[in-house]
């Protein structure tokens, strides 16, 4: 069922994982995507997947750089704020380096991001969605995830507040909060059996969620079914945070 068909869809984060996910969905619901990734080997694979997709290659943690590449893509319906960095660190070894990157790519690329897609929906009064992709992380805290804890609750007020004063130019936001997904990044953190075992035990469904599990979710918040729902975290964490 092509629901998306006539949309233009923006994801960044799009050369993997959840992001890669996303815009598969997208292209094969008939949006016209624009994949967005710092990695052109990435995009170079996404686009031998779907040939449809267009491609983005450009850093999100550099304002310039992005403002630059965007002002070129015309108009966007639909907006996924995925792109993200994990850099771990114990809170007595936070770096600036970690905390200024970490903010930039989690926090202030998805701000700037829809800025610019806003801003471009206002002008041609067309409506919109906008989906945050955050974390259980920004209500739980984590041990060594401090600086990725603190952006992601960030992200969290972020989405709030451009929901409200987005509403009125008919562009909803919402987020999506998941536990930890099987992503290569998610392996990558959590491959520490003990670690894992301990998260997972206080999952009531007693696993860590796939990729299609959030995928599922950002395609509902971006499409028409969820019409009268912004502002919205939307936990996609087996009942972690009811528990």
């Amino acid at each position: 069922m092509e629901r998306f068909a006539g949309r233009r869809a923006l994801v960044t984060g799009a050369g993997k994982g959840i992001g890669k996910a996303v815009a598969a969905a997208l292209s094969r619901a008939g949006a016209h995507v624009v994949a967005l990734s710092r990695t052109q080997a990435d995009l170079d694979s996404l686009q031998k997947e779907c040939p449809g997709i267009q491609t983005l290659c450009v850093d999100v943690g550099d304002w310039e750089a992005t403002e630059a590449a965007l002002s070129e893509l015309g108009d966007i319906d639909l907006l996924v704020n995925n792109a993200g960095i994990a850099l771990l660190q114990p809170f007595l070894e936070v770096t600036k380096e970690a905390f200024d990157r970490s903010f930039n790519v989690n926090l202030r690329a998805a701000l700037h991001i829809s800025q610019i897609v806003a801003r471009k929906l206002i002008a041609r009064g067309a409506p919109g969605a906008i989906v945050n992709v955050s974390s259980q992380a920004s209500v739980r805290s984590v041990m060594d995830h401090t600086v990725y804890c603190s952006t992601k609750s960030a992200l969290d007020m972020l989405t709030k507040t451009m929901a409200l004063e987005l509403g009125p130019h008919k562009i909803r936001v919402n987020s999506v909060n998941p536990t930890v997904v099987m992503t290569e990044m998610g392996r990558r953190n959590w491959s520490d059996s003990q670690k894992a075992a301990a998260m997972i035990s206080r999952i009531p469904l007693g696993k860590f969620a796939e990729e299609a599990d959030v995928v599922n979710g950002i395609l509902f918040l971006l499409s028409d079914q969820s019409n009268m729902t912004t502002g919205a975290m939307l936990p996609i964490d087996g009942g972690f945070l009811a528990s």
